[in-house]
């Protein structure tokens, strides 16, 4: 089969490859790959891991091959998964438990776009409890994991602000349902029940002292590079509020399927859209440089066969 691998003499440091069929463990289902997408910090393994490594989490596709277990769905199911690596391939193994049926007015496109991102922002959003009536701000809403919050916060019940870095991209974000949207938090009074960020540096500095008393900050990213130099005080006036470092894959992975299928039922009820560009696969490369210079809104995926 053909696949991406880590190649530093390669344009990109990124080649495609005749590799070796996967091997699956019991619990694993095999998927014909249909569609992949990226995520910002794919970009960054693409450097860090040793040559040859196969990269690649986000995916969809159709079964090929059940779990020996039996956990998993059967041959010929259209599924959503959230792989280990070797995403960008032809074929790629998946835990069981991270794979969801997803319905027939679904695209293979849409759902690949929803592992990392999407499991980030429905997961982060879960961290301030329940949001129905309360005001969330999403820092970064035209990113990858910011079109996912902007649109489940919404869809939660939530009063959404979000944030953009420029004019060109408020009607874009506007279109997905939230109720403000701003370029920058100079000269707002409002507090927030809710804080999602994923840029940090001076951005997030600024989002805590908007912090409402009891709120939470659920910082899932600093796609900024800068660190944030928080202080004490850029909490006052949010009496036991806190701050949470978010992880998806510390949280509960054997989850990950029951909440795909979630989010991949509520695109196919017209509720959760998934902007972003579409590429054939054979340009992974030139979408890495896309991602990188920061020109694409939402997702970037790829897609195997038309």
């Amino acid at each position: 089969m053909l696949g991406h691998i880590t190649d530093p003499k390669a344009e990109a440091g990124l080649a495609l490859r005749d590799l070796p069929e996967p091997s699956p463990s019991p619990g694993d289902v095999v998927v014909a790959v249909r569609a992949y997408a990226m995520n910002r910090g794919e970009l960054n393994l693409l450097r860090q891991r040793p040559d040859g490594w196969t990269p690649g989490q986000d995916v969809a596709g159709v079964v090929v091959q059940t779990a020996a277990d039996g956990k998993s769905p059967q041959p010929g199911t259209r599924v959503v998964g959230a792989a280990d690596q070797g995403g960008w391939s032809e074929r790629v193994v998946v835990p069981s438990h991270r794979v969801a049926a997803i319905p027939d007015n679904v695209s293979f496109a849409d759902a690949a776009a929803l592992p990392v991102a999407g499991l980030t922002a429905l997961r982060a959003l879960r961290t301030g409890g329940p949001v129905l009536g309360r005001r969330v701000l999403i820092t970064g809403a035209s990113g990858g994991v910011g079109i996912f919050a902007v649109q489940l916060a919404r869809v939660a019940g939530a009063h959404v602000t979000a944030l953009v870095s420029g004019a060109h991209r408020i009607e874009e974000v506007r279109a997905l349902g939230a109720d403000a949207v701003l370029t920058g938090l100079e000269g707002t009074t409002e507090r927030f029940d809710l804080i999602l960020d994923g840029v940090g540096g001076k951005l997030l500095v600024d989002a805590a002292t908007h912090l409402a008393p009891g709120g939470t900050i659920a910082a899932y990213g600093m796609a900024s590079g800068e660190k944030s130099p928080l202080a004490f005080t850029d909490f006052r006036g949010a009496t036991n509020g806190k701050l949470t470092a978010f992880f998806v894959y510390a949280t509960d992975v054997t989850t990950f399927g029951e909440d795909l299928g979630f989010m991949a039922k509520l695109i196919g009820a017209g509720r959760l859209r998934v902007p972003g560009p579409r590429r054939d696969w054979k340009e992974t490369r030139q979408a890495i440089d896309q991602l990188r210079q920061r020109q694409a809104t939402g997702k970037v995926v790829l897609t195997i066969g038309g």
